[in-house]
């Protein structure tokens, strides 16, 4: 578990010149496919930094281990569950199975125990179809903790047989959708496909492949979403400190 640099500082540190008592949008981040919680935060650097001013982010690790072929296995190579027999994961099967999956919700879960409750949830790849997943689940009414928004970035959704029934309803969730419109391991029409189960997405494309972009009109998406997001948690607040001080 680590979590970034700002939640590490005190809020005055944070927050040079503002209010020393400025609360931030709590997010969990999730990293993709053959990572892990301390890759995935490192390789962010840029949006981490551009994402400062709103949020703390929460870094964390997914369960199974990425044995190699040779039967090896880097120890910091991780996976949040397997849909082939051999315990690989591709993000194109259709029809494999989801082994290991439970295990990764009851992380989750302790996660969000330990460390919550979060505001939203953040994804990169295989770690994007997880927050889908989960959002999926909450909107069912299947999660025994909650959250307010969802990031995705090269998310897709999951063709694990058993995932198959989570995607047959609407989504109310406010959503922010970033992919690359040469990303040959998640293709564009894979981020679609997840992006159509939102009822209101907001959608931004870049030009690059298979990564977290984080520059121009992207930066711009990821402050505008969260600003909004950040000023929803404000009025909320306000509204709970009315309710206080009435009763």
């Amino acid at each position: 578990m680590t979590e970034s640099n700002s939640s590490n500082q005190s809020p005055t540190q944070n927050n040079k010149g503002k209010d020393p008592d400025r609360p931030k949008l709590k997010i969990l981040a999730l990293h993709g496919y053959r990572q892990n919680g301390a890759v995935f935060r490192a390789k962010i650097g840029s949006f981490r930094k551009a994402v400062a001013k709103y949020a703390q982010l929460v870094f964390v690790s997914a369960p199974h281990k990425v044995v190699n072929e040779d039967g090896g296995g880097d120890e910091d190579s991780r996976s949040w569950w397997f849909n082939a027999e051999d315990n690989t994961f591709s993000g194109k099967c259709l029809g494999g199975p989801a082994l290991g999956f439970e295990e990764t919700l009851n992380v989750i879960k302790k996660v969000v125990e330990e460390h919550g409750p979060f505001d939203g949830l953040m994804g990169f790849s295989q770690g994007a179809c997880l927050v889908g997943l989960l959002a999926a689940m909450q909107q069912k009414g299947y999660l025994p903790y909650s959250f307010k928004f969802v990031i995705f970035t090269s998310g897709f959704r999951s063709g694990s047989l058993v995932h198959k029934g989570f995607y047959d309803e609407e989504i109310t969730l406010p959503s922010l959708h970033v992919y690359g419109e040469s990303d040959s391991i998640i293709p564009k029409e894979m981020s679609e496909s997840l992006i159509n189960l939102f009822i209101k997405p907001v959608v931004a494309e870049h030009s690059g492949g298979h990564y977290v972009a984080c520059s121009g009109a992207i930066k711009d998406a990821y402050q505008d979403f969260l600003s909004d997001r950040y000023q929803e948690m404000l009025e909320a607040n306000h509204v709970e400190e009315e309710k206080t001080s009435n009763s």
